[in-house]
């Protein structure tokens, strides 16, 4: 049922007050207040839980150099394929020429005292605590030179494995800094997911290896899947658990594809006079925890009813506690109370009604 704004409704209100009220008196003037109704839903049971979210590799990585520098190369673009040990980028080798020969400098120093040194020790110049040292300084500098062999190696950014480049994050003449990513690579060996988060009231009605229907938002294609990880933790701000459903391989599928799936699910545990069912979220007042009121409109007449409340689904509350065919006040039930007498409004009326006030 198509909603109309509530400032529309109030204007709209306004107009067909003023079109009835001819030369009646101020009392006479006071129409009751304009709500709009949908009629309550049979309650069913809902078998699946279904949430929205990402597609992704198993596998996917963010490529960073262990040192900074001046990238000097970019070998490969977004959607480029990749081979394993495959050369994707290259930083400006002089830094780390430079300290490899340093670090081999002190290597040889420190080798070159501690010989000095012994030469010395035998002769009973010096102490054998002062050979100690003098050891003790050629390991650190061979670990130096050690480093800086390491160091020189991660100037160049290999493929961990074959795979397709996602997306490039730095250009070839760009100074980057350690641990900053400049590719994504997904590894094509690793099976699709979906990484979707499910509210918290249903995760406990999910299981490990439950199936799934998964479609595409772009094309409407249907692929099959199963539930592989459920998170052990809510998200902080969302209150929503991170689920991964495994897809079957299916051909034109790519990372970063949005998808809702339909996983089933064991019936919620509410009892069988206490059935959820789907009705306009604006319908909703003072929800807090499970527990919520709506407007129920009785001839013409608003009763406030408690509902049992199951959260938000986009645009759509969840509610137990509702007759079958009551009629729900949605837009204007926030300006109506207890007893009140109301006017249900058909958007069909409200819209003409607007235009002819418009005009």
């Amino acid at each position: 049922m198509r909603i109309v704004p509530l400032q529309g409704l109030l204007a709209a209100s306004l107009v067909l007050g003023l079109a009835a009220c001819g030369k009646k008196t101020p009392e006479e003037n006071t129409a009751p207040p304009a709500v709009q109704a949908v009629t309550a839903p049979a309650g069913s049971h809902q078998a699946a839980v279904v949430a929205t979210g990402r597609i992704e590799r198993r596998r996917e990585m963010a490529l960073s150099f262990r040192i900074g520098g001046v990238m000097t190369a970019m070998n490969v673009e977004a959607g480029d394929p990749v081979r394993a040990g495959q050369a994707l980028a290259s930083l400006d080798p002089a830094g780390v020429n430079a300290g490899q020969a340093r670090a081999s400098a002190d290597v040889e120093r420190a080798r070159r005292d501690l010989e000095r040194d012994r030469t010395l020790y035998d002769k009973g110049f010096v102490s054998k605590q002062r050979v100690d040292d003098r050891a003790s300084a050629l390991k650190v500098a061979q670990a130096g030179l050690d480093a800086a062999a390491f160091d020189r190696r991660w100037a160049r950014l290999s493929s961990p494995a074959d795979g397709v480049v996602l997306e490039r994050l730095a250009q070839a003449g760009e100074v980057v800094q350690p641990g900053q990513a400049v590719l994504r690579v997904a590894d094509l060996n690793s099976p699709l997911v979906l990484r979707l988060p499910v509210p918290d009231r249903e995760v406990a009605r999910l299981r490990v290896g439950a199936p799934a229907q998964v479609k595409l938002a772009e094309g409407g294609a249907v692929l099959t899947g199963r539930v592989t990880r459920i998170g052990q933790q809510a998200g902080a701000r969302t209150g929503a658990v991170d689920v991964e459903i495994e897809l079957a391989a299916a051909p034109g599928v790519r990372s970063g594809q949005i998808a809702t799936a339909e996983i089933a699910a064991a019936a919620p545990a509410i009892g069988a006079a206490e059935q959820m069912v789907r009705i306009p979220a604006e319908a909703i007042l003072e929800a807090q925890g499970a527990s919520a009121h709506v407007f129920l409109i009785e001839g013409d007449t608003a009763r406030r009813r408690p509902v049992r409340f199951g959260g938000f689904d986009g645009d759509d509350a969840l509610v137990a506690g509702l007759p079958a065919g009551a009629r729900i006040a949605t837009a204007g039930a926030g300006f109506i109370g207890d007893g009140d007498k109301v006017r249900v409004i058909d958007p069909a009326a409200l819209n003409a009604a607007a235009d002819k006030a418009a005009r």
